[in-house]
């Protein structure tokens, strides 16, 4: 082939390079990260570590960072002994895996029981990485749907159970709270799950924390279901976004798995160093929970009289419904500064639950953009 010349667009290179065919076409996850004063499209803990936390990690930063020469401890041991504690439920640290935020973690699950020749599944509307690491893996993806009579994002377990039925999935992928629709499924969706399938079910748990009263965690249901993953991240109630931390419990064994598949030294000394002096500080870092279920709850309570329907919701985020035009009404929040996102859902839009001023100034924009719009 003749050598690239400078009037050569990336589109045009990549169109040459030997990329995988099922590759080609497809867009990189990606929502916008633009200079705005209210950021609220990618569900981010509005409020800055504490100080105090800031110390901690701080000070167990610099005491890692003098043997920097040293590969880290590829087992993690320190820091999963330290999440068992956090999880509870019985869970042991044979019984837990991490990586570099909740994605990864994602990946080793279906490094290790997806690939070329089978199939994960996943009820859509839901989290748009499932299928994107899918098909990174060579995994095939099959949309399952979402729709049950009490609402058009809820799921049933006699229809997941069916579905799960209809395309034997060697990878399953719940989550709950379910992104971006906020709802979160029962047990009892879990369990038909599990019983009507052969492979692996991961129940993504990434906004649990933010949960109303009452609603279970699939953690209770671990003991005797060695093909049960629950994942979880600091990301969220946490507020360690930049911190890249997830995790998840399932069956040692599974863990086993996931040791063939992950990089050598794949957690660095620091962000162990880091997660686990978070870890000692859970109580103040989840301080902030409580705050913004209460805006949550406000914008749930709110949307109504502007004419629109929010789904109730038990994450840190709103899903809501009833625009006429989602892109334009997008594109008009921005204008007063306000970044919220566009989902794919037509009439539908997601704003996250953040400061009582930040939602003062999300509410507030929302409002002047409905009155123009009529």
């Amino acid at each position: 082939m003749p050598p690239t010349t400078s009037a050569d667009s990336a589109a045009d290179t990549l169109a040459r390079l030997p990329l995988r065919d099922d590759l080609r076409g497809r867009t990189p996850y990606g929502a916008p990260q633009l200079a705005v004063p209210i950021r609220l499209n990618t569900n981010e803990n509005s409020y800055d570590v504490p100080v105090e936390v800031v110390a901690a990690i701080v000070d167990a930063v610099r005491k890692e960072a003098v043997h920097l020469n040293r590969y880290p401890d590829r087992e993690f041991t320190a820091l999963r002994e330290d999440l068992a504690t956090y999880l509870g439920h019985d869970v042991t640290p044979a019984q837990v895996w991490a990586g570099n935020g909740s994605n990864e973690v994602l990946q080793h699950v279906v490094q290790a029981f997806g690939g070329p020749g089978r199939t994960a599944l996943g009820f859509t509307p839901s989290y748009s990485m499932h299928p994107i690491i899918s098909t990174g893996t060579g995994t095939a993806w099959v949309d399952g749907l979402r729709g049950a009579p009490s609402g058009v994002f809820d799921l049933t377990a006699e229809h997941a159970a069916a579905q799960v039925e209809e395309h034997d999935p060697d990878v399953v992928f719940l989550c709950s709270p379910n992104n971006p629709t906020g709802t979160s499924v029962g047990l009892d969706v879990v369990e038909a799950v599990y019983e009507r399938s052969r492979g692996i079910v991961v129940v993504d748990e990434a906004y649990v924390e933010f949960s109303r009263p009452g609603t279970p965690s699939a953690l209770t249901l671990l003991p005797g279901r060695e093909r049960l993953v629950v994942s979880r991240t600091m990301s969220k109630a946490f507020a360690l976004a930049g911190a890249r931390l997830g995790y998840l419990a399932a069956d040692p064994a599974v863990c086993d798995a996931f040791r063939l598949v992950r990089l050598p030294y794949h957690l660095s000394a620091l962000t162990q160093a880091a997660a686990r002096a978070a870890l000692w500080h859970a109580d103040v870092l989840l301080s902030t929970v409580e705050a913004i279920k209460e805006q949550r709850d406000r914008i749930v309570a709110t949307l109504p009289s502007f004419g629109l329907l929010p789904v109730a919701s038990d994450a840190n985020f709103v899903l809501f419904g009833g625009l006429d035009d989602e892109k334009r009404v997008w594109r008009a929040l921005l204008e007063y500064g306000v970044l919220v996102r566009d989902v794919g859902i037509a009439h539908h839009l997601r704003v996250t639950a953040g400061t009582p001023e930040e939602t003062t100034s999300f509410l507030d924009a929302l409002e002047s953009v409905m009155e123009a719009s009529r």
